[in-house]
């Protein structure tokens, strides 16, 4: 039977309100509402976007025309791009051309813009004065008269579909919301050998600080063992507060860090005119360390040479400072750490087998933390309390697609690349407050995108456009911070026009008036 568009729009109305009615099942009643409207309407592809009251993110919960790789990449902030700026101000936005718009930022990569000629309509979902999301659909190409017709069938659609939507927004994050409870009753339930400075409640690291625990009182040499960035300086501090020597000084050297003819000075000291550049007598790590615990750091990079000393003074507990005839005799409990594996330079001949069994009498491993997957989350939270204090930025939370972007990771730097990432973050985050992909670096978005892409059987594609536009905003941010909302200073900064700095400013939904009300507020503080 053929409808005439009047008809067609109150037989849609009068079907799409007997599906709501009865349908007990919220994200099939939304399923059904894309699928009448692809019916009657012949939109191309349409969504369902809400915005969490849990994180603020807003993501697309339900689409028509839509892969799972591309629904799952439909994820905004506040203001971002039509459908951000469509949440944020709670009035549709009709664009007649997609490919002529710059706040249209494609996020699901579902359209080629370059060939494409689709008119974009994206109208608020309201329930009283609040703004609970946007249904948001594609059609070919129309005249103005058309699409104004189409706002205000989607309007009176958006009225049908408004108390759906919030009980949809009720539910949608309770994976979020399980993962912080679980976070607060891990950390309510922390063990109480967890040393102070540490972060996560894992099995294995419930091992660590169990091991911790032990040796801490015992005066016997510790050796840390375990890729960079695990934490193994922070272990031997815990060691060392919790050991009858806390009261003594904890001094550290990376062994790493000095060439060969300095090393020795700095561990055991030298006499004035010892060697050029020697003007003062000066004590070494040893003397410094006396009476308390010496951390060495990377001690597989030492030389040989320097290596027999150190299984001297270990075994001695004396020494002779560079240029001196006197011996020093010292009371130090020796703490070392190696991301090299001692056992092989050993059989290499390239580390002492005497020296490797003197360090090796209590062994504890700091596991990568691609080993401790449940500490990710604490941690990252941790991290961006941390700099948010430092910043001035509070309440920071991370979205669910950042999340799972961090568990994906496999974290080859380990904390540190963590805290690296998580105080870039800090810095790249709006008012808003909310952690989202676009603030973690380009090459974790690109290897959770891959492994996303992986995991949902999708061909990975348009993966570069994405990453720049990313890395664009991120560059204009930091331009508009640097000049205090000062558009031409910034548009200097990243050498472009004025005019091109206000086109691409607006494609990203950036204000100057955000930056120069910030810094009002610190020189206020100030």
């Amino acid at each position: 039977m053929t409808y005439s568009a009047g008809t067609r729009e109150i037989q849609l109305l009068f079907e799409l309100s007997q599906a709501l009615d009865a349908t007990t099942d919220i994200g099939r009643a939304l399923d059904v509402a894309l699928a009448l409207m692809a019916q009657y309407m012949h939109m191309m592809r349409g969504s369902i976007t809400l915005i969490s009251p849990h994180t603020g993110e807003i993501r697309i919960e339900t689409a028509y025309g839509l892969k799972l790789a591309e629904k799952q990449r439909g994820r905004y902030s506040l203001g971002e791009g039509v459908t951000g700026r469509v949440i944020q101000t709670g009035r549709p936005m009709v664009v007649s051309n997609i490919s002529q718009e710059p706040l249209f930022l494609n996020r699901t990569r579902s359209r080629n813009l370059a060939k494409d000629t689709i008119s974009f309509i994206c109208v608020p979902i309201r329930l009283q004065d609040q703004v609970l999301g946007a249904l948001s659909v594609d059609r070919l190409f129309a005249n103005d008269r058309a699409l104004e017709e189409d706002v205000r069938l989607l309007s009176i659609i958006t009225s049908l579909l408004a108390r759906v939507a919030r009980e949809r927004q009720k539910t949608m994050d309770e994976r979020a919301a399980a993962i912080e409870e679980d976070m607060r009753l891990r950390n309510s339930r922390a063990p109480s050998s967890r040393p102070d400075g540490f972060v996560g409640n894992s099995d294995v690291m419930s091992s660590v600080y169990e091991q911790i625990a032990q040796v801490g009182p015992s005066g016997s040499t510790v050796l840390l063992y375990g890729e960079s960035g695990t934490g193994k300086e922070l272990a031997a501090q815990a060691i060392h507060a919790v050991s009858g020597r806390r009261g003594g000084p904890f001094v550290s050297l990376n062994c790493a860090a000095l060439p060969e003819n300095l090393i020795e000075s700095e561990l055991f000291g030298h006499e004035k005119g010892a060697f050029t550049g020697a003007i003062s007598t000066r004590k070494g790590r040893f003397e410094l360390a006396d009476g308390g615990t010496l951390f060495l750091d990377e001690v597989g990079e030492l030389s040989f040479m320097v290596q027999a000393k150190l299984l001297r003074v270990i075994q001695e507990r004396h020494f002779e400072r560079l240029g001196s005839m006197e011996t020093c005799a010292v009371d130090v409990r020796i703490i070392a750490a190696t991301n090299r594996s001692l056992p092989e330079m050993v059989e290499e001949g390239t580390f002492r087998r005497d020296l490797y069994y003197r360090l090796n009498v209590f062994p504890i491993k700091m596991p990568p933390l691609r080993e401790r997957s449940n500490d990710i989350l604490p941690l990252a939270m941790h991290f961006l309390k941390k700099y948010g204090r430092a910043n001035g930025k509070h309440d920071l939370r991370l979205s669910l697609s950042c999340m799972d972007i961090l568990q994906r990771h496999d974290w080859p730097g380990n904390i540190r690349e963590l805290e690296n990432c998580m105080e870039r973050a800090v810095l790249l985050v709006g008012q808003e407050g909310l952690i989202s992909p676009q603030h973690l670096p380009t090459a974790l978005q690109g290897a959770a995108g891959e492994a996303a892409r992986s995991d949902a059987r999708v061909l990975p594609s348009g993966t570069l456009q994405e990453r720049l536009e990313e890395l664009e905003r991120a560059c204009i941010k930091d331009a508009l911070e640097q000049s205090r909302g000062n558009i031409g200073k910034a548009a200097r900064i990243l050498g472009l026009t004025e005019r091109i700095m206000g086109l691409r400013m607006r494609k990203y939904a950036l204000s100057y008036k955000l930056y120069r009300q910030r810094t009002m507020r610190q020189e206020e503080e100030n």
